[in-house]
């Protein structure tokens, strides 16, 4: 399978707009339209697609962050896998590419992420890729989780 990660650009924003997450998990994440104006609103979140051997399969938007002690945290803001390709093993392989794109763009040592505790889905995915819950809150209350590299 070849597996590819591109920005989101006017080639494919249409077809980025299209994905969809499972109605079931529709509260756990933003649109990918709210994602692509807040990416606009803010220079620092980079948005990309997931493909499968050419294939639109998902949506991802990170970015490098400032905290309040000047250091920086690399943040996996946003990861969705659109609701016709879930089930079929994308989530950890775009997950696993994902990540090796972060260490090699921003070389760090830790990747951070928030989730809703009771998307046992994601929480799973994150927990087989060694991220832990460190018992931090974001800004909507989500859990934040980081994995050390």
């Amino acid at each position: 399978m070849n597996i590819a990660i591109h920005d989101v650009t006017k080639d494919n924003e249409k077809e980025i707009l299209g994905l969809h997450v499972a109605k079931s998990q529709m509260n756990f994440i933003e649109t990918t339209q709210q994602c692509l104006k807040e990416a606009k609103e803010c220079a620092l979140f980079k948005p990309v697609g997931l493909y499968a051997d050419n294939e639109l399969v998902g949506f991802a938007m990170y970015g490098r962050f400032q905290n309040e002690n000047e250091n920086s945290r690399v943040w996996l803001d946003r990861f969705l896998i659109d609701a016709r390709y879930q089930g079929k093993g994308y989530g950890t392989i775009m997950l696993q590419a994902l990540m090796q794109k972060l260490v090699q763009e921003f070389s760090c040592q830790q990747i951070y992420l928030s989730v809703y505790e009771d998307n046992q889905s994601a929480v799973y995915l994150y927990k087989k890729f060694d991220f832990q819950f460190n018992g931090e809150f974001d800004v909507n209350h989500e859990k934040v989780m980081v994995k050390n590299i």
